[in-house]
Parts: structure tokens; C-alpha cells; sequence
């Protein structure tokens, strides 16, 4: 199922303020999931972790009634100027994961959280790094999503989730089907290392999560639904 990295969608045009995580091969790889999905009219999408907004703008496109959250002020700010330039409608929220719209469920979540192994150290609240650091292995991020998608979802929603397979796609898997969900690898792209990947190599290779010669990295798109 692994392939090259596709051409990227067309995601519109996009502003990102400085230290805003701008739409990459793995925003590309979750929009193309998006659209086969085809959020319309009538539906509500979350986007969790919305960056610059791309995500939340390609369901805005489609009709869907929007809300996309970041805890990064700069990125709830950039998703704000790209929704009112796109003319969409978009409901952007300031908070910690899903936390803003707790009790509320949704058809459709899609999420392209922090997933790059970390040193352990002082956590950051700010700055370009709480956009990709996520732990030691990865996972700050991910294990709570997976904990808190079902109570999200309406009955048959969706959860689309994209992040590095360093982190374990089937840790993963056991999560979403741990809460009740029926989840499955739908995609995977072979992408170049990244700056901040590639800045961590030796590290990320004393850790064991890659070996000596590996120079690419495997992204996933994860599917979860609620029966």
C-alpha cells in the first residue's frame, strides 16, 4: 500500500504567520482522504489541530458547518484570515485537542496532530515545536485523540488521523478499536525526511526508530468509525 508521495491538493491559497505549521506531505495525504469522504451540506466536521486551517477550509469548501481548533494563538489567528479570504464560514476555537467542543459530536473529524518523537525535556507551551513535538515516542497527541474520538462521532462518523508510522500505526489501531471503533490503515506515502526529522536522525537512530540507512519516512492515514 506504500507509495510515492502524490501530487499535492489543491489546498486554495494559504497565508501562515510565523511559527504556524504550513500545509506539508502529510496535509496533502489527509486532504486527499478528506476528499473521498466528501464532507457536504448538512454535516459537521471537526479539525483538530487545524494548523493553518487548510483541512478545515477543503470541508468548508464542500458546504460542511466547520469548527476547527489549534492551542497555538498564531495558528487560530492564520485559520481566521484564511477562512475570511476563502469566504467560508469556519467556527475557529483556541484549546487543547477537542477540549473546546466537549459534549458536542460531529460526522467527520480529521486531525493532523503533533507526532515527531522528542527528547524528553521541560514542556513547551509556545513556539513553532508544539506544532510537531509530541514526546518520546510520539504519541502525547495521539493516545488522547484516540481515547476521546468515539465520544465525538455521531453514530457512523468518522475519524481521519495522519501521523508518522515511528509512532506506531498498529498502537494506533489497538487504541481506536480499544474504544469501540472499527479503524484501519486507508493510505500510506514514502516522503523525504523533513528539517526537523532530518536534524534529529542521530537521535531518532540511538532510540532504535530508525535504522542506519533508512532516508525516508512513512506517513498514514488512519480510518476510524463509530457503528
Amino acid at each position: 500500500m506504500t507509495t510515492a508521495a502524490a501530487p499535492p491538493v489543491d489546498l486554495g491559497r494559504l497565508w501562515t504567520l510565523p511559527g504556524v505549521y504550513a500545509p506539508q506531505a502529510d496535509t496533502h495525504l489527509l486532504a486527499r482522504a478528506l476528499q473521498a469522504e466528501g464532507p457536504a451540506a448538512g454535516m459537521d466536521v471537526l479539525d483538530v489541530c487545524t494548523g493553518s486551517g487548510a483541512l478545515a477550509l477543503l470541508a468548508a469548501r464542500g458546504g460542511a458547518r466547520v469548527s476547527a481548533i489549534d492551542i497555538s494563538r498564531r495558528a487560530v489567528l492564520t485559520t481566521r484570515l484564511n477562512a475570511a479570504r476563502a469566504g467560508h464560514r469556519v467556527r475557529v476555537l483556541r484549546g487543547d485537542l477537542t477540549g473546546p467542543v466537549g459534549g458536542r459530536r460531529f460526522h467527520l473529524i480529521v486531525s493532523n496532530p503533533p507526532y515527531v518523537p522528542a527528547p524528553l525535556g521541560p514542556a513547551r507551551a509556545h513556539g513553532p515545536q508544539v506544532a510537531w513535538d509530541a514526546g518520546l515516542w510520539g504519541r502525547q497527541a495521539l493516545d488522547r485523540i484516540c481515547a476521546h474520538a468515539h465520544d465525538a462521532l455521531h453514530p457512523n462518523g468518522v475519524l481521519l488521523l495522519v501521523h508518522s508510522a515511528l509512532c506506531g500505526a498498529e498502537e494506533t489501531l489497538d487504541r481506536l478499536t480499544a474504544s469501540g471503533l472499527r479503524a484501519a490503515v486507508t493510505s500510506r506515502s514514502s516522503v523525504p525526511f523533513g528539517p526537523v526529522m532530518t536534524a534529529r536522525l542521530p537521535w531518532l537512530r540511538a532510540q532504535g526508530l530508525l535504522g542506519p540507512r533508512d532516508d525516508t519516512e512513512e506517513l498514514v492515514v488512519i480510518r476510524a468509525e463509530r457503528p
